[in-house]
């Protein structure tokens, strides 16, 4: 029992982070919606993630599990070692699952594109951007602009950039999210 509710308590904690993450859709512009190839990435990874996420001075913790290869991208989120949510995405069909506290605002759409914005080669996310977007990289960060919009930065500290720790800061809906990986594994 006393398990059940302080799994309860952290998952309400998560829902109201994630929930942060994604503004109502009247207040902002709509994401990009992004579904690049698995195979696009050009590589085959498999990763134990570590993701904070900051908001208005808030920090909250998830662990995650993150796999690619050319046919699949695959995430599972965990609090306190239990699923919360996870997506499945092959090219063309995404599937998701969340836990039922998890509110509407976290969508794996967004999850994806996240995914995707920090990790795939810029040239593949620039064949995908709608009119008026733009991807610059210098160095190690990546800029996703909308007109002369500066929209997300993202930071990397390694190469391959799955590597380490990358930091993606969304300007447009307020959050940080700080992400840091190890290879899945012994």
């Amino acid at each position: 029992m006393i398990l059940r509710c302080i799994f309860f308590c952290a998952a309400m904690m998560l829902a109201l982070t994630l929930a942060g993450c994604h503004p109502p859709q009247q207040v902002q512009p709509a994401r990009l919606g992004l579904r690049l190839e698995p195979a696009a990435l050009g590589a085959s990874i498999s990763l134990q993630q570590r993701l904070a996420v900051e908001r208005e001075g808030r920090i909250d913790y998830l662990e995650a599990a993150l796999e690619v290869d050319d046919r699949h991208v695959g995430m599972i989120g965990l609090a306190l070692g239990q699923r919360v949510m996870s997506l499945e995405f092959d090219g063309n069909e995404l599937k998701s699952w969340r836990h039922a506290l998890l509110p509407e605002q976290v969508r794996a759409e967004d999850v994806l594109e996240d995914i995707q914005l920090t990790y795939w080669p810029a040239a593949a996310v620039r064949a995908a951007l709608p009119t008026g977007w733009r991807i610059e990289e210098e160095g190690m960060r990546r800029t996703i602009w909308s007109d002369d919009a500066k929209v997300v930065v993202i930071n990397y500290s390694a190469e391959p950039r799955w590597n380490g720790k990358v930091a993606l800061t969304n300007l447009r809906y307020q959050y940080q999210l700080t992400i840091q990986s190890a290879p899945a594994g012994p």
